[in-house]
């Protein structure tokens, strides 16, 4: 991996013309960024919810991402290119000397400005728009695959491996990030929602709403382009994509609240509602349930990152207190049911 990041410096060794390469890295990938491409390599890495160990698990998960995205933005997403290795040379393209070392996920880039969450901040989050987002949602949620295997992960005791391994996961976090009471109020809420309520969790089966989703939709996520377009959708791991259709809404209208769009929440799910033929009752008993577990997640996330020793003191409080902020949230969430 340190070798390709040294090497694909150079705008002319990229397949496409360019003046301009940035180099962003993530936990899990090497991300090229073009002038007018973004080249996307996976980083041979295994955490156990995600494996990219091999080359051929590499591969797989390439055209994964890419299929999977071409769902809701086939125009952004173009190709899978290989990447060749000629002895210290490498080559990103259809054609190559040498062997074939990795794959890179190649799409258009996008400009933030046209982002969701950056119309959002410039106060252009207007109802027009976030009906468009409610009609395209909807209809990947009424069109989205299903099966008796993809509904199995809407039973309780399915969807329970989640919230019980964000739980496990945040306790090392307790009396730092979140406080023990506000910890022990939202397991206990949680696990009694899957106690109070099992005939909802089988009235959504039996209506087909657990889904194949996008599974991580947030506002960074969609894009304003023509025609709006939504990007980035779990391709590692079934169990974070296979789920309620409410559960993956849910997470876009917390990050909206998250931000102070109560409104725009409240406008975007109103709108989605009805575009999606939802149940009100039932759709309003899952909400906050989804919605806690959403909040919990990205506190979660946010914790995790607290100990990076490559993050400075001033970077370290931010995400602390984006982590309380997200724990807090999750707590305001809770219901009486």
């Amino acid at each position: 991996m340190t070798n390709l990041i040294d090497y694909f410096n150079k705008p002319y060794l990229f397949p496409d013309k360019t003046n301009k390469i940035d180099i962003v890295q993530t936990h899990i990938s090497i991300v090229f960024i073009a002038d007018n491409f973004v080249y996307k390599v996976k980083k041979p890495v295994n955490f156990g919810f995600l494996d990219f160990s091999t080359l051929e698990k590499r591969k797989y998960y390439c055209y994964q991402e890419l299929n999977l995205n071409r769902r809701l933005a086939k125009d952004i997403y173009l190709n899978v290119l290989p990447v060749f290795q000629d002895k210290d040379r490498y080559y990103m393209g259809e054609k190559g000397r040498g062997d074939i070392v990795d794959y890179a996920v190649r799409m258009k880039r996008i400009s933030d400005d046209v982002l969701m969450k950056s119309i959002f901040e410039r106060g252009e989050l207007s109802e027009s728009r976030l009906e468009e987002i409610a009609t395209v949602l909807a209809r990947f949620h009424k069109n989205a695959q299903t099966s008796s295997e993809i509904s199995r992960f809407g039973e309780p005791e399915s969807f329970r491996v989640n919230t019980d391994e964000n739980f496990e996961q945040v306790k090392p976090y307790v009396g730092d990030v979140i406080d023990r009471e506000s910890f022990e109020k939202i397991m206990a809420w949680t696990n009694a929602f899957y106690e109070n309520n099992r005939h909802l969790f089988t009235k959504r089966i039996k209506e087909d709403r657990i889904r194949d989703c996008h599974g991580d939709l947030h506002m960074e996520h969609i894009c304003f382009t023509t025609p709006l377009s939504v990007i980035d959708c779990i391709e590692f791991n079934e169990r974070f994509r296979y789920s309620d259709t409410i559960a993956d809404i849910a997470f876009l209208l917390m990050d909206l609240e998250y931000h102070d769009g109560k409104e725009e929440s409240e406008t975007l799910w109103d709108i989605y509602k009805e575009k999606a033929e939802e149940d009100d009752q039932t759709a309003e008993m899952f909400l906050p349930f989804y919605k806690v577990y959403r909040a919990f997640v990205r506190g979660k996330v946010n914790s995790f990152q607290i100990n990076d020793e490559t993050i400075d003191e001033k970077q370290r409080q931010a995400i602390l207190e984006n982590a309380k902020k997200y724990f807090n949230l999750a707590r305001s969430y809770l219901t009486d049911f």
